[in-house]
């Protein structure tokens, strides 16, 4: 008697929903214990940085705490969704170089030409990678090794872009919309008397 496993109602694995794809791709940049000190002895815990981006633009730095490696990954995960930023592209690079500094941690982000590629290391290149930035250079000039320092500083030069808003019809008509019904500052005075 052969079984038919797609056909068996009585079977609870007969039927699994398809596993639906991520938006985002997430790379743990850097992992630390930490301790913490009580009466009774030493607690220890695990801090992820993840960095989550979807390739397109957006990216996002988490950083968590949690009683085991698991645990402060998926917290991290949840914290990068939370702090997404949205990149202004020019064809796969930066419209120009930006300055930033978090913490002991400084970096220099400049647009390339195309093709040239991805120059970066540590935590920047995870960064410009999971924004979706193909054509860039980034120079570390502090001396810190901090990964998570690096990350936020490459992350607030990133804020820095302006958010380049392509003008779709819509976006148009919208912007036409609100042009028409925007009050003068001639107009409300002369409303008053």
């Amino acid at each position: 008697m052969a079984f038919d496993k797609g056909n068996n109602p009585g079977r609870r694995n007969s039927q699994r929903p398809p596993k639906k794809e991520e938006e985002f791709d997430a790379k743990l940049v850097d992992l630390a214990r930490v301790t913490r000190v009580s009466a009774g002895g030493r607690r220890f815990s695990f801090r992820a940085t993840v960095v989550m981006g979807d390739h397109k633009g957006r990216v996002g730095v988490g950083v968590a705490k949690g009683s085991d490696v698991a645990m402060a990954v998926e917290k991290a995960k949840r914290q990068a969704k939370k702090t997404m930023i949205k990149v202004s592209l020019e064809k796969h690079t930066i419209p120009y170089e930006v300055e930033a500094k978090f913490g002991s941690s400084r970096v220099i982000l400049r647009p390339q030409r195309e093709g040239r590629g991805l120059v970066a290391g540590g935590a920047a290149r995870e960064v410009c990678e999971k924004a979706g930035i193909k054509d860039i250079s980034a120079k570390f000039i502090s001396k810190t090794h901090n990964n998570l320092n690096n990350a936020r500083a490459t992350m607030k030069a990133l804020e820095q872009l302006p958010i380049i808003l392509k003008m779709t019809p819509e976006v148009k008509e919208e912007d036409n919309k609100e042009k028409e019904n925007a009050v003068t500052p001639t107009e409300t005075n002369s409303k008053k008397d």
